[in-house]
């Protein structure tokens, strides 16, 4: 395999396991980050990137003003397919929200490439990978949360899923919702975090309210507070909670289970 593919966001939880994936299936690839020659909010980093691959793994930006300009442009310099990685129950969500997925998503479908959007319910290495670590290292994690279970997605299993779209056929404009295999609640999840860890983990539920507090007090910009609130909104309802076998049935194995990525986890 010759052609060239570019994995944007290559350092990032998703990023590093597709560009090992496409490897390991033979791919050339191109990775690239803000500190690999990559920015979103500088277009003269763009050119440079796309020119000469044939696919792109997309991450979208936070700016949806930049999203069809992107396409375009990958449209222009010979690239045939893009494969986007998105949030389940977008369209379920408060149009203010997510902004930046939602514009790549119809740029996307408005434009002659070929395009596959894959849309993911939350991490299983949001425990352990920047996300929540901070918190479940220091033995408390508080999140507006209740009992509605939620399908973990293991990031292994999205970069599979990636790197297979990205490189054989039979994908173009199809929407895949990854999930676990099992959906299981936030207080089971810290639970068998904690049993692995053999240390006490809590999980604190708080009002939406608090956790607002609490991301502002961190430097979160109020938007992205608004969003993330409106995620765990979504979640409550219960738009995440159900499985999908789209794992599954496109790697042709059970998607990774919760209990695996403890067992295969330091915490």
């Amino acid at each position: 395999m010759t052609q060239e593919i570019l994995v944007l966001g290559a350092t990032g939880k998703t990023g590093r396991r597709v560009v090992r994936a496409l490897e390991s299936a033979g791919a050339k690839v191109r990775a690239a980050s803000r500190s690999h020659g990559f920015d979103w909010n500088d277009e003269s980093t763009w050119k440079p990137v796309l020119h000469g691959v044939t696919a792109a793994y997309v991450i979208a930006p936070e700016d949806p003003a930049l999203a069809a300009p992107f396409v375009e442009l990958a449209k222009a310099s010979g690239v045939r397919r893009l494969v986007q990685l998105s949030g389940r129950g977008l369209d379920e969500t408060p149009d203010e929200f997510f902004q930046g997925m939602r514009a790549t998503e119809e740029a996307l479908r408005a434009s002659e490439l070929s395009w596959t959007i894959l849309r993911a319910n939350n991490f299983n290495q949001n425990f352990s990978e920047d996300v929540w670590q901070a918190e479940i290292q220091a033995g408390r994690l508080s999140l507006p949360v209740d009992d509605t279970p939620e399908p973990f997605v293991d990031v292994q299993d999205i970069a599979e899923v990636a790197a297979l779209v990205l490189t054989s056929g039979g994908h173009d404009g199809q929407t895949y919702n990854l999930t676990g295999p099992e959906a299981i609640t936030f207080t089971a999840a810290v639970e068998k975090i904690s049993a692995a860890a053999g240390r006490p983990v809590e999980l604190v539920g708080i009002t939406p309210d608090e956790y607002r507090e609490t991301l502002l007090s961190q430097g979160v910009p109020e938007e992205v507070a608004a969003e993330l609130n409106g995620m765990f909104e979504g979640m409550r309802n219960g738009l995440m909670a159900t499985p999908t076998d789209d794992v599954s049935r496109l790697l042709g194995r059970p998607a990774t289970s919760f209990d695996t990525y403890v067992a295969n986890t330091r915490f």
